[in-house]
């Protein structure tokens, strides 16, 4: 069955009471149910050299379907400097893709992205990449106060 972009992830979980591991050493987001067991598995873009994983234990405080990126050149090392705020319209093709699952740490979260490609490659900002299929999925598992440990 193809991907559909427009398809939204349940509004309750469908495993309860999960808990996401994102590890930097192999590229990895694991949902463990709660007795353990690996329920989805995924390869995932970790930070950078200069953005490295934020190492940690955080926990989910939303899931936005279709978000607008605002772009904001100060809060990236490697923006032009002459560039100026901007709003990127919602959709597949935009940094963040088409779910944002934010986390309770600023400026980070878990995220589609519109290069699939890249997939394992460490060029983030400190964020978690997953192709789109992969974060739709991930968003179906977790709500508000999900724990996500970055190791």
């Amino acid at each position: 069955m193809p991907f559909d972009v427009d398809a939204e992830p349940p509004k309750k979980p469908v495993t309860p009471d999960v808990t996401i591991q994102v590890t930097r050493d192999d590229s990895a987001l694991r949902v463990f149910a709660p007795d353990g067991t690996v329920v989805f598995f995924a390869p995932v873009t970790t930070g950078s050299e200069h953005d490295p994983l934020p190492i940690g234990d955080w926990t989910v405080t939303s899931v936005n379907w279709r978000p607008v990126f605002t772009y904001n050149p100060k809060l990236f090392w490697d923006a032009n400097p002459k560039h100026s705020k901007a709003r990127i319209k919602a959709g597949p093709n935009n940094p963040i893709s088409i779910i944002w699952i934010d986390l309770n740490l600023e400026h980070s979260g878990l995220h589609g992205t519109p290069k699939p490609s890249r997939m394992g490659h460490t060029e983030s900002h400190a964020c978690v990449r997953l192709t789109n299929w992969d974060a739709a999925r991930v968003a179906s598992f977790v709500r508000p106060d999900t724990p996500v440990q970055f190791r």
